[in-house]
């Protein structure tokens, strides 16, 4: 496997990259690039002779050939990156405590599209538009800033670093840029200035490094187009006889071809005989072929579950010999046992078979079953074996990587087909400088067997048909569709043009990136001014193993022993993802100034992986100041297609104490000074106005009781007790700030927030605070009362309460599960129910005066939550008591002297029923094992606490 990218860019120039002059480098001179990449070589094949340099943590599994051949140091390494600390000494700032420096945090909601040429140029798993992280870097940095990105990916956050410096893409934003270089925003206000960012990136994986070097590396266009028609033009020749097909052929020409393949004639020779009619395969969709269950026929899922006339796909068909019906799930699998000439063995594997061809003649596009020469043809490229290298390597241990092994795909090379192998191979030898290497690889999913063929889209042939795999999985369907590579180059290369004409103003010099963990970076204290990540969020995607297949083929794999996510296979719960987390969290706060800014996307719907990485932020020393909702706008498929999936990802806006609130505050933490001292330095990092259109909204940061778990949170991270109790605080408040509608602000800020008021059509409408399960269901009802509406828009709402005024002793319950328990949904049989079809009525004039049995109604209200009326309240109400009565058992049979982590709703119903029961000693039980504090600031269980603890001491007596 390793070893082979090595022998084709050892020692040799970036052709499209290579400068004729004199080159500058971190402060060195060189006669011309090709020079300055020699020099930086050496110095980075010495480090990799070096045992603990290969010791650093996420340092990546691969050859020093390998790693050498990928790397263009010192801006790109395809390992950990020697050259940062030269990099920040030659481009950064230090950092002067004296220099004037304040930012509120960027509070507005950010939407930005995906349909951008730079964007779209390279597929990854998740991806944050540049354009919207523009907008953060301009609000928190000034040009010449250095913004760290430590989960790179494709490094889009180099990107939009270097593109500030872009007047026309800033101006794209909506911002306004004036002669002298300052930006104005939407409101005509100066807040940043035009200038480009300079950017160090990271991430673990070494494909996604490859991908973010690429992006943020200048290219010669004329040069990429030049040698990218060169490796068409050449891997045409050499294999466009793959993609042959007859073109309604006569019978004697079908007969003829097949005779002549046969015999062994040479297909390529046959191919060019222009006495037979040739076309060309745009692709083949290919279907799974099943066992029937009752007579054990094979069943085409092609021929029997796909309707041709509207392009749907049954979920019952019958079989063809017995005429009985069945599913995939009752079907089993068809089997084929078969040469593979890579691994040198026979494998069996699941059947396939080609079932339609898309061809081209001409201009023109055509499509037919495959015939009898089509049939040939593949089982004859089947044997084929490669000219050149192809990994071979089996598919890793991992909860993604092996979904595939029941069906026979074991190793990397089964997930593509024959045919596609042998092109990909010709084309990737072929593509020796990294724009074309990138561009193959960076559409390489759209050639794999998981690429999805969509019959519907098939019927609506101005869509196309073809999709890449669901995004997230190695899922490979039962109607795949077997693109032709040479297009898919093609595609890609043009693709990689528009980008590298639109990103024209990047410069290598701004950039450096590393591919190692994130929980060691070689970056002194205090050297960036900004952070913006972009993490993994639990189970939300295998990185490592989706990207297993790209890095077989770079020869470079991941290091997962860092990886940061839940994995039955590593053995990772959310603990231990939280800790990595965290150790990534502590290196960013040492590596960031004082007093600036970290900001964190967020995208998973679980509330466990929403605390894990509030924890983890706040446990490394940041301040979270605010969280607001970045919307891609196209979603991904899952966020398409499913309620569960949620379209807007969240953002939070954290920053650093400068370093004059931690030396005050080591002396002033047991007095009340310390709290005021804290306050008054918070509420300075807060934003004074928050507005959604022209509507002013509630700031929880600034209400009472959030400032007040604040305060908390900070004496605890510094392990000091608070030294007054929460009334004390509220009424210190009063005494020392001002307020409006709620929220606390300095002196300072006051008038700011007055002079927009007064202007607003009404003041913000304070929002009920989620803090524990109880106050949660009380905002769902307000909300679903004022709103009834699907799970993608309570998720981004509700996500946003959460923030940080959760109870840290309180288990989190998932959305879901409280909708289920307390609401009611709306799933399409029957009448829309009164609640929904009064809003839907008031709210869309389409739906006025309409019977509650409308289908156009029910279609709007279709999967809607709702407040349930009394009589179905109280059949939910006893459902979700049961739920809680279990839960307290377990609290009850737990073995540990305290529970950490509880849900009060089910001690207050367990209390209740044992009260009911007058089982006083079960209350006195779990009592001891709730904190103190907890058992006596809550009403409820201290009165049924108490009086068990008098009918136990009156029973006593009694005895």
């Amino acid at each position: 496997m390793h070893g082979k990218m090595g022998d084709l860019f050892e020692n040799e120039p970036l052709d499209d990259r290579r400068a004729t002059g004199p080159v500058e480098c971190l402060g060195l001179t060189f006669e011309n690039d090709a020079a300055r990449r020699a020099f930086f070589l050496e110095k980075l094949r010495e480090k990799l002779a070096d045992p603990e340099f290969r010791k650093i943590e996420g340092f990546p599994i691969g050859s020093d050939a390998d790693i050498l051949a990928l790397s263009d140091p010192p801006y790109y390494t395809a390992c950990p990156n020697p050259f940062l600390e030269e990099f920040l000494r030659h481009h950064g700032k230090p950092w002067d405590p004296a220099a004037p420096y304040h930012k509120e945090p960027f509070a507005a909601d950010v939407s930005e599209g995906k349909n951008d040429p730079i964007y779209n140029a390279h597929s990854y798993h998740t991806k944050v538009p540049h354009k919207a992280i523009m907008r953060y870097i301009l609000h928190y940095t000034e040009p010449g800033d250095v913004v760290f990105d430590g989960f790179c990916g494709t490094g889009m956050t180099g990107v939009a670093a270097q593109l500030c410096g872009d007047v026309r893409t800033v101006e794209s934003l909506g911002y306004r840029v004036l002669g002298d270089g300052v930006i104005l925003d939407q409101s005509g206000q100066p807040f940043s200035r035009l200038g480009a960012r300079y950017a160090v990136l990271n991430d673990l994986s070494p494909a996604a490094t490859f991908i973010a070097y690429n992006y943020n590396t200048p290219v010669d266009v004329r040069a990429f187009e030049r040698e990218a028609g060169r490796i068409l033009r050449e891997v045409e020749a050499e294999c466009g006889w793959m993609y042959a097909t007859l073109h309604k052929p006569t019978a004697a020409q079908l007969a003829e071809a097949v005779a002549r393949l046969n015999d062994g004639e040479d297909p390529k020779k046959l191919t060019q005989d222009t006495a037979l009619p040739w076309g060309r395969i745009n692709y083949t969709v290919w279907s799974d072929v099943f066992s029937c269950p009752h007579c054990a026929t094979e069943i085409v899922f092609w021929d029997a579950a796909v309707d041709k006339t509207t392009g749907s796909v049954l979920e019952r068909f019958s079989c063809p010999q017995c005429q009985k019906e069945t599913t995939k799930r009752t079907t089993g699998r068809a089997w084929t046992t078969k040469l593979d000439p890579i691994l040198g063995q026979m494998i069996r594997q699941s059947k396939q078979v080609p079932v339609l061809i898309n061809y081209s003649v001409g201009s023109k596009r055509f499509e037919k079953s495959p015939d009898s020469f089509d049939v040939e043809l593949v089982r004859s490229i089947g044997s084929k074996k490669p000219e050149y290298w192809v990994p071979s390597v089996r598919m890793p241990e991992g909860d993604e990587a092996r979904r595939n092994d029941d069906s026979g795909i074991t190793h990397v090379h089964h997930f593509f087909s024959q045919r596609n192998m042998l092109v990909f191979s010709e084309i990737f030898r072929s593509a020796d400088f990294p724009s074309a290497k990138i561009s193959l690889l960076g559409g390489y999913t759209v050639g794999l067997k998981t690429a999805r063929f969509l019959p519907l889209r098939w019927v609506q042939k101005d869509t196309g048909p073809m999709k890449p795999h669901t995004a997230g999985t190695l899922y490979i369907p039962s109607l795949n569709g077997e693109q032709n590579w040479l297009n898919i180059f093609q595609s890609r290369v043009e693709s990689t043009s528009r980008q590298l004409r639109n990103s024209s103003t990047l410069r290598w010099e701004s950039v450096q990136i590393s591919t190692a963990s994130s929980t060691v970076i070689s970056s002194p204290c205090c050297s960036v001014d900004y952070l913006f990540l972009d993490p993994p969020f639990g189970s939300n995607l295998m990185y490592s193993e989706l990207n297993f297949i790209q890095e077989s083929w770079l020869g470079i794999l991941t290091n997962i022993k860092e990886e940061a996510i839940e994995n039955k296979t590593q053995e990772k719960t959310i603990t231990e993802y939280r800790k990595i987390m965290t150790e990534c969290f502590i290196e960013a706060y040492r590596i960031l100034k004082p007093g600036r800014w970290l900001t964190v996307e967020f995208s998973n719907t679980k509330a466990s992986v929403w605390n894990a990485i509030q924890s983890a932020i706040q446990s490394a020393g940041f301040v979270i100041a605010n969280v607001s909702a970045l919307d891609k706008q196209q979603g991904s498929f899952k966020a398409v297609t499913t309620t569960t999936a949620v379209k807007q990802d969240l953002v939070i806006s954290a920053y650093k104490p400068n370093g004059g609130l931690e030396e005050r505050f080591a002396r002033t933490a047991k007095s009340e000074a310390g709290v005021w001292d804290f306050i008054r330095t918070h509420l300075g990092y807060l934003a004074n106005v928050k507005s959604k259109g022209e509507e002013m909204e509630f700031i929880p940061e600034r209400d009472p009781r959030i400032l007040f778990d604040q305060l908390v949170a900070w004496y605890v991270r510094h392990n000091f007790d608070v030294p007054m109790g929460s009334a004390e605080f509220q009424e210190g408040l009063n005494q020392r700030f001002p307020t409006r509608d709620g929220m606390v602000f300095l002196e300072s800020q006051v008038a700011d927030y007055d002079r927009v008021r007064e202007k607003a059509k009404a003041p913000p409408q304070r929002s009920l605070f989620v803090t524990d399960e109880r106050s949660a269901i009380d905002w769902l009802r307000h909300f679903l009362k004022k709103k009834p509406s699907t799970y993608q828009e309570i998720h981004t709402e509700f996500m946003q309460q959460l923030n940080i005024a959760w109870k840290s002793h309180e288990t989190r319950p998932e959305l879901d599960e409280l909708l289920a328990q307390n609401f009611l949904q709306y799933d399409g049989p029957g009448d829309v129910p009164a609640q929904l079809h009064s809003y839907l009525s008031t709210n869309f004039k389409e739906l006025r005066n309409l019977e509650k049995d409308d289908p156009n109604l029910r279609e709007r209200a279709r999967e809607r939550w709702y407040v349930p009326d009394p009589n179905k309240a109280i059949d939910l109400e006893k459902l979700r008591e049961r739920t809680l009565l279990k839960e307290f058992e377990s609290y009850r049979q737990a073995q540990q002297r305290r529970l950490k982590l509880f849900r009060l709703e089910a001690v207050r119903a367990g209390f209740k029923k044992a009260w009911q029961a007058r089982d006083f000693a079960t209350i006195i039980e779990v009592a001891k094992k709730i904190p103190e504090a907890v058992l006596e600031e809550d009403p409820k269980l201290i009165m049924w606490y108490d009086q068990a603890v008098n009918r136990v001491e009156e029973q006593g007596r009694e005895a």
